[in-house]
């Protein structure tokens, strides 16, 4: 779709906060696997296998194996140009990113303010006390312990388990002049509330391929039925663009 054929944004002022909400989408381009779509990770794995509490205490050996897959592939990938666009907009305006996302190709990509939902896989932490935290350079061993002498699991969200960083995201959200939807198709909950729940009067920009998005009732909301890097470069020309 070309820039002439899309709605026109709000206006991004200078003074703005602008908040960035993100989701698989977004690294989709970078060769990130997607759970949801056709040909995603969870075609080849089921939740129930590797993405629970319950999956970790039934098979760690297996979990393991799925999120060290995952490390690998983040890796191998590079930052697209979405990811590099959100970076150069923070010479723009003031501007914080909250992602679904568990890789780091926001930070690879020049991103400083970055608040991950679901975890990071760069991180590990210990499977009896979350908050024992361990920088990853690589993948995490079978037989590599925590402090108390346990093994360590993913620094990530699983599916059950409560989401700690909900709370300053929904902060970040209601403090913004400004909300950009980027790659994700609202569907995780309680992440996806954050724009249902957003106020208002708040300005919405959703940039996802997704057609049911346009069909979503999001107050002062606009979609741009388009992928990350297209719906960013059209962004980031009315930006520059502006006097």
């Amino acid at each position: 779709m070309t820039s002439e054929a899309l709605p026109t944004p709000p206006k991004l002022k200078k003074t703005d906060r602008l908040v960035v909400f993100t989701g698989s989408g977004i690294s989709t381009e970078s060769g990130i696997s997607t759970f949801r779509d056709k040909g995603g990770l969870w075609e080849q794995y089921s939740i129930e296998e590797v993405a629970t509490p319950e999956a970790w205490q039934r098979a760690p050996r297996k979990v393991l194996g799925f999120y060290n897959e995952r490390i690998r592939q983040m890796k191998s990938c590079r930052p697209n140009e979405a990811h590099l666009a959100l970076a150069k907009l923070a010479a723009y305006c003031e501007v914080k990113v909250i992602t679904q996302n568990v890789d780091d190709l926001h930070e690879r990509a020049g991103s400083e303010r970055v608040l991950h939902l679901h975890g990071q896989l760069n991180k590990a932490c210990s499977s009896v006390n979350p908050a024992l935290e361990y920088e990853l350079t690589g993948e995490i061993p079978w037989g590599a312990t925590c402090a108390h002498g346990k093994q360590l699991r993913p620094k990530v969200v699983w599916f059950g388990e409560a989401v700690p960083a909900m709370e300053e995201a929904e902060r970040l959200v209601n403090e913004a002049d400004y909300l950009l939807v980027i790659g994700t198709s609202l569907q995780v909950y309680p992440a996806a509330g954050l724009v249902s729940w957003a106020p208002e009067a708040l300005p919405k920009l959703i940039i996802d391929p997704s057609a049911e998005l346009g069909q979503m009732d999001i107050p002062n909301g606009l979609h741009w039925p388009v992928g990350a890097s297209d719906g960013m470069r059209h962004f980031m020309a009315q930006v520059e663009a502006a006097p």
